[in-house]
């Protein structure tokens, strides 16, 4: 069975979202394309600075 990280999650999810968003929220391919990309990029930076931001916080 697949049981994947949490990091691999997120990085699943951010995929799934951001193909989902490119498509409906673009209307050519190459439009599509780049939102799809700007939004993979923007989760996984977040995720990125906000684990960091937990670790640094925690006692």
């Amino acid at each position: 069975m697949f049981q994947p990280s949490q990091f691999t999650a997120v990085l699943l999810f951010a995929l799934f979202a951001s193909t989902v968003f490119g498509i409906t929220m673009r209307e050519t391919p190459r439009r599509m394309f780049r939102y799809g990309a700007y939004c993979f990029l923007l989760f996984v930076v977040s995720v990125i600075v906000c684990s960091w931001v937990m670790y640094f916080i925690s006692p």
